[in-house]
């Protein structure tokens, strides 16, 4: 089959043919349907973030099943499945708990599958799946926890979108956030998961959602998902702006969603006192952010991570998929662009100039 393949940081992934073994148990063999075009990777491409190599990297998707492994239940072939980055293996603390996207086992086996092994291979060469998902290819080999059934009339292109971004960024403000109504929010970075915690906010009747950007394109584009004013970092300093535009005082819920040092700053200095910052964007590995502790202490902040939006994807997905077909989400405008797995370093070219909303790729 054809993937996608990152040899090394730095340079074009590598279109190529490569072999998938079939399913062990509990495992699902998949041909991919659309593959979201998400920055995470392109950490992975730049070097900003580490990953064993070769890898097929992909981890925004939704696919067919075509074949189950021995102990598969759940998903039978035919099905269609949103994919899930972050399978989970049921037993551990963390999946007991609950918190199923901050499963322990599946943190401990990285880009392999649960067993510690990959079903990527080019003749002897093993090659690593991002996530467990690895959809920048025509099939995968993806964990049975790692497939989500949904209705075979749910389009594909939004269904991959379900399987990172969407439920990413509502996630943040539903469940690690949990937005208040009338609140005001800022959302700093308004790419796919930005534009989602907007929406998430407008979901949770937020009063006020004040979109930062430092590109106008992107900040007009996210007036359609629910925000109500827009800052441009580039041309006025945004945390003044945004306590202006909150009396004063800051916003009660500040979202970084970009993926650096400043916008983390940026959140925590634009968020008022006893207001909630959350950091959502993974920002390159050698970063710190330069909190104040005195005003984390005395205006008594509360800073905190969010991954995956706190959710429980198995769940959590499902409403996601509800919101969108009751006419809540709007998935249909943010599917901007579409590729061919072949132009796949275009798409991330384009997204890296700052094209407003999601590409997709959607032919294999």
């Amino acid at each position: 089959m054809k993937a996608a393949v990152l040899y090394e940081p730095g340079k074009a992934l590598r279109l190529e043919e490569v072999e998938l073994d079939p399913p062990k148990e509990h495992e699902v063999r998949v041909r991919i349907a659309a593959a979201g075009i998400c920055r995470s990777d392109l950490h992975f491409m730049k070097g900003e973030a580490k990953i064993t190599l070769p890898a097929v990297l992909g981890h925004e998707g939704a696919a067919v099943v075509e074949q189950v492994g021995a102990g598969v239940t759940t998903v039978k072939a035919g099905d269609h499945v949103i994919l899930s980055f972050v399978p989970n293996c049921g037993r551990c603390y963390f999946c007991t708990m609950g918190r199923t996207n901050l499963c322990d086992t599946h943190a401990a086996t990285g880009a392999n599958l649960f067993d510690g092994t990959t079903r990527l291979h080019k003749n002897s060469q093993r090659i690593y799946h991002m996530g467990k998902v690895a959809c920048f290819a025509q099939e995968a080999v993806v964990p049975e926890s790692g497939c989500i059934p949904i209705p075979k009339d749910f389009p594909m292109a939004q269904a991959a979108l379900i399987g990172c971004c969407v439920t990413t960024g509502v996630g943040a403000a539903m469940f690690s956030a949990q937005v208040q109504p009338g609140s005001a929010v800022a959302v700093v970075g308004c790419g796919g998961v930005g534009l989602n915690v907007i929406q998430g906010a407008r979901l949770l009747s937020a009063s006020k959602i004040i979109a930062v950007d430092i590109n106008d394109a992107s900040l007009e584009f996210a007036m359609r998902f629910g925000a109500t004013h827009m800052v441009n970092s580039k041309a006025q300093d945004p945390v003044a702006k945004i306590r202006e535009l909150t009396g004063g005082l800051g916003a009660d819920y500040t979202f970084e969603v970009f993926g650096s040092a400043e916008t983390v700053e940026v959140a925590f200095n634009s968020c008022r006192k006893g207001g909630t910052v959350v950091v959502v964007g993974l920002a390159p590995l050698s970063q710190r952010a330069a909190i104040d502790p005195v005003a984390l202490v005395r205006f008594e902040k509360t800073l905190k991570g969010s991954y995956y939006g706190s959710s429980r994807p198995s769940l959590d997905m499902l409403r996601m998929v509800d919101l969108y077909k009751g006419g809540k989400l709007n998935l249909d405008d943010l599917v901007t662009r579409h590729y061919k797995l072949d132009d796949i370093n275009k798409a991330y070219d384009d997204l890296e100039r700052g094209a407003p909303g999601r590409g997709v790729i959607t032919s294999f």
